[in-house]
């Protein structure tokens, strides 16, 4: 009887190991051969890509300053510091500032007024078809209505002052 109980443990325990080996077997593959890229590192928007954006008339500004965030993301809020000043530099420029986010526009302003950023113009675009991964992302769209530089995630203060260069 008690071998019996030994030898139905011995199966269960070999089952699970066998369970336990194929499930980590199929993240290492995953992981090593069908992963493109880190995603712990943010892909940046190539220079060139072209954006299309309902209601936006790229050839009316030399350039336009594309603020991609989305309600909910940490980094995004914790960003908006720098956002305010953003705006304030790019309105001395003469950029054109644009925030694309994926909720409604009302939801989108209230965002935007409860962290104290005030855009006027908002659009509403699934990132996806921004060519965005992750938020925030900041795209510097030329006349063209193409990508001249872009930054991904929260920003240190070197790449900031680098933004702000480039306006």
């Amino acid at each position: 009887m008690q071998s019996k109980i030994i030898r139905k443990l011995e199966i269960i325990a070999n089952i699970l190991i066998i369970s336990v080996a194929v499930l980590l077997g199929y993240f290492l593959i995953q992981k090593s051969f069908f992963q493109t890229q880190n995603d712990s590192q943010p892909i940046e928007i190539p220079a060139g890509t072209k954006i299309s954006l309902s209601e936006t008339d790229w050839s009316a500004n030399r350039k336009t300053l594309l603020l991609v965030l989305q309600k909910g993301c940490k980094f995004c809020t914790e960003s908006m510091p720098f956002y305010k000043t953003l705006i304030e530099k790019s309105k001395e420029k003469g950029v054109k500032i644009v925030a694309v986010l994926p909720d409604s526009r009302e939801e989108s302003l209230r965002y935007l007024k409860e962290n104290g950023v005030e855009i006027q113009e908002i659009r509403q675009s699934r990132l996806g078809s921004l060519n965005v991964r992750g938020t925030p992302a900041l795209m510097l769209i030329d006349d063209k209505g193409e990508v001249s530089n872009s930054w991904i995630g929260l920003l240190p203060s070197e790449k900031e002052a680098a933004v702000m260069e480039k306006l």
